[in-house]
């Protein structure tokens, strides 16, 4: 099992860097890290504190980092069966602690979230966020609550997303409309609704600022970068396992990130330019009410000494809201349409649904979600088998404190193992079988509020988005399962593989066939 691992180890530095490592700078890396280590194995506990968790015990300086799965999420599962719902596990000279069980999520996510309230800072996560001033990473106090307020005060409100609501819809039937000059062709799922999604978010952000053939290069272009950015998130990381290590970035990752979101802050300093123009020209003063780009600039035309707000960090809020709007919406729909595909009794009862509800003549409104109850039951299913954030982000805890009994460290990584609590057979039954049955006429929602169910998190620090994408993705997933009949291409098996990383993906993305359902071809357009 170690050798297995190590190759893994080994293969991940060559893959990222083009070459292995060569002995003196594995040296160099050990010598560095040692006598941090040496000082945490001579360190003895306090008679009168609470006990570490316990967990495998490691080797010295790498911890458990030659015995580690890819799959931590399964890792963690494991390793929590063997040794309970509160572990530790040492990565490098990093203590990682993992909550696997409701009850020590609640006192995590509730009892003590103000003390848990901080991110663990990884090397690609602050590369990301220019730093750590975004609304995901920032440290918890003035300058995240005042990105959080303006998200929920001035977007993500149901106010405001109503209001929006013939944009999304625009945006839905043009995806309907690509897909049906495609019928009968191979295509990816997941593609489509993230180039559907991408023109949405950016739409609700700063509406029509770029050219129409601006923003179809940018559509193009934004699906490679935004599938690096996510594999970069997911690599493991030597910066994140040995932070005094950080500075040299060992496997070359920080510029290639960089790179990405470069790529993006062009696109925001495009649009802020083309807006402060548009708006000394005198352009665009007879639109009713002001968009989020307009709110933003005003906002740092104003400045505030207390939680002052600059470009840097509005591009740090886009680059957040594009993010998270775009590629967890198209894969919890491309994990619905697979699992329905596996089970075409599955695929006739939402079909079912949506002719009654929706009928053959019509297309699906908003105004239809209410009504199907399956379809809903569907998405949840779905981020309840594979939820989006399978250990949510890291957090660190600002001073130590006792969870379960046990002493949890100032500055530990503190995983909360989602995907394992929403399949623990104790909480759910068949918790590995695919059964939208179990949130019909159910109180389950995605509001964090019960702890066997919450794949959006829990807390202050939960995602901000959660309105949004409860609209999203039942909205799209019920226009593509009533627009259209999905089959694979002949020969081809599914494969519902799950690949860990910054967000719970198949590893083998869903190409199917779609063949239309509706008579009409008004309904496609």
């Amino acid at each position: 099992m170690i050798s297995t691992a190590w190759l893994w180890f080994w293969d991940t530095w060559n893959e990222t860097t083009g070459n292995y490592p060569d002995l003196s700078t594995f040296l160099s890396l050990l010598a560095l890290v040692a006598l941090s280590c040496y000082v945490f194995l001579i360190k003895k506990p306090s008679k009168d504190k609470a006990p570490l968790p316990p967990g495998p015990r490691g080797l010295p300086i790498v911890g458990n980092l030659p015995f580690l799965d890819p799959e931590l999420h399964s890792y963690f599962a494991k390793l929590a069966e063997k040794y309970g719902p509160v572990i530790k596990v040492r990565l490098g000279s990093k203590l990682c602690i993992v909550f696997s069980s409701p009850a020590v999520a609640k006192e995590v996510l509730k009892d003590y979230d103000a003390t848990f309230a901080d991110r663990d800072q990884s090397a690609m996560g602050l590369a990301l966020s220019y730093g750590g001033v975004d609304l995901g990473v920032a440290p918890y106090g003035d300058h995240w609550r005042m990105l959080r307020k303006l998200c929920v005060k001035e977007l993500i409100n149901h106010t405001r997303l109503t209001a929006l609501y013939d944009l999304r819809r625009r945006e839905a039937r043009r995806m309907i409309n690509r897909i049906y000059t495609k019928i009968g062709s191979p295509l990816s799922l997941n593609e489509e609704i993230l180039l559907t999604t991408f023109n949405f978010i950016t739409n609700m952000m700063w509406g029509g600022t770029l050219e129409k053939e601006e923003m179809s290069r940018l559509t193009t272009e934004f699906r490679l970068v935004v599938h690096e950015m996510i594999d970069l998130m997911g690599k493991p990381n030597i910066s994140d396992y040995f932070p005094a290590l950080a500075p040299f970035d060992l496997q070359g990752l920080e510029p290639k990130m960089k790179k990405n979101v470069i790529w993006f802050e062009k696109i925001f300093q495009q649009v802020i330019d083309r807006r402060r123009e548009m708006e000394s020209q005198g352009e665009g003063q007879e639109k009713e009410g002001k968009d989020f780009l307009q709110i933003l600039l005003q906002l740092i035309e104003q400045g505030d000494q207390k939680t002052p707000f600059t470009l840097t960090h509005l591009k740090a809020l886009f680059l957040d809201l594009i993010l998270a709007g775009t590629k967890t919406t198209a894969t919890a729909v491309e994990w619905a349409v697979s699992e329905l595909i596996k089970q075409p009794v599955l695929m006739k009862k939402a079909k079912q649904e949506l002719d009654e509800v929706v009928g053959m003549n019509n297309i699906v409104e908003e105004s239809h979600l209410p009504k199907l109850q399956y379809i809903e039951a569907v998405m949840k299913e779905v981020l309840r088998l594979h939820p989006p954030g399978t250990l949510l982000l890291p957090r660190t805890p600002k001073e130590s404190c006792i969870i379960g009994g046990y002493m949890i460290p100032k500055g530990a990584m503190v995983f909360v193992n989602v995907w394992a609590i929403q399949r623990n057979p104790e909480y759910w039954v068949d918790p590995l079988e695919f059964r939208p049955e179990r949130f019909l006429n159910s109180t389950w929602d995605l509001n964090g509020s019960d702890l066997r169910y919450f794949p959006f998190g829990s807390g202050r620090r939960m995602c901000a988005g959660v309105p949004l994408a409860e609209r999203q993705t039942s909205y799209l997933l019920a226009s593509l399962l009533h627009s259209f009949d999905w089959e694979l291409p002949e020969g081809e098996k599914l494969d519902l593989t799950e690949a860990f990383g910054m967000e719970m993906t198949k590893k083998i993305p869903l190409v199917a066939i779609p063949t239309p359902r509706l008579f009409e071809p008004r309904l496609y357009t």
